[in-house]
């Protein structure tokens, strides 16, 4: 059974576990208090029961009323707590999620490169020539000028005036060879001069590059009779170049015979350099 001294105790304790710096005075006379109580124990009288049993219910509510910022406090600080552990988590999902998100765009671009490389070799292989497959470093683009630099060299089999085709397509000529890099000529430069044959009439040109506008159609056969729409290939006159390679067709513009090109010279990414003569013949 729990006797008196025991409740005071109990009540001293709590006091202790509560103090603090605003606290001293109060649980000073708290003890002295106690030690009052403690001492009118042994005498027993209704009045002084009536007495202590105020004291104690005055000790008891003021124990209970200064528990109560603390046992608020807790669930507070255990909810925003818990607050920003869900935020962290959401963090590192999130972030997770991001990753996924560019690997798969890393798949992707990469499915469509394969696209791309699928697309240049089976293309290429129509002519049954051993080709290099180059990507486009740097476009350097001016009015006259049009070259670009390649990301391979003479390390990978390329040499100067070997043809550089995008897709089918002719497009230009190596024209400066480095360990691991090398420049491309384009046809559209302003020093770009090519023997073509025009056909179905067979009339042998030389396509001249005038930079961003169409190349232009020379020494032509006299009294020709070409017509816009024409297909115009690669002659191999003076084996420059392998014969029979399409680089566009004829258009007349201003009362001249220009080319439009099969090729947009302006989106070149990945091309091809043709190395070799057909396949199994002599290099």
């Amino acid at each position: 059974m729990v006797t008196s001294r025991d409740d005071f105790s109990i009540a001293i304790r709590s006091a202790f576990l509560k103090k603090g710096v605003k606290q001293k005075f109060s649980l000073l006379a708290l003890i002295i208090a106690s030690i009052i109580l403690l001492s009118l124990e042994a005498i027993n009288s209704k009045s002084l029961n009536f007495v202590r049993s105020a004291i104690k219910d005055v000790i008891y509510r003021t124990s209970f009323i200064a528990s109560i910022p603390g046992n608020s406090i807790v669930p507070v600080f255990t909810k925003i707590q818990n607050y920003f552990e869900v935020y962290e988590q959401y963090e590192i999902v999130k972030s997770k999620l991001q990753q996924l998100e560019n690997q798969q765009n890393q798949i992707n671009y990469l499915k469509i490169e394969n696209v791309k490389l699928k697309k240049i070799i089976d293309d290429t292989d129509i002519y049954d020539y051993e080709s290099v497959i180059t990507k486009v470093l740097v476009d350097k683009k001016s009015p006259f000028l049009k070259s670009v630099i390649l990301n391979k060299g003479f390390n990978s089999g390329l040499k100067k005036g070997m043809p550089v085709l995008d897709g089918p397509y002719f497009v230009g000529r190596i024209t400066e060879v480095n360990y691991l890099s090398s420049r491309a000529l384009l046809i559209n430069d302003l020093n770009s001069k090519i023997p073509v044959l025009i056909e179905p009439m067979g009339y042998q040109a030389i396509m001249s590059g005038t930079g961003d506008k169409p190349a232009l159609l020379e020494f032509l056969p006299k009294n020709h009779q070409l017509e816009a729409g024409s297909l115009v290939y690669t002659s191999g006159t003076g084996g420059i170049f392998f014969p029979g390679i399409p680089i566009g067709q004829v258009e007349l513009i201003e009362k001249k015979f220009h080319i439009k090109f099969f090729s947009d010279l302006s989106q070149l990414y990945l091309v091809n350099v043709i190395t070799s003569k057909l396949i199994g013949s002599e290099q």
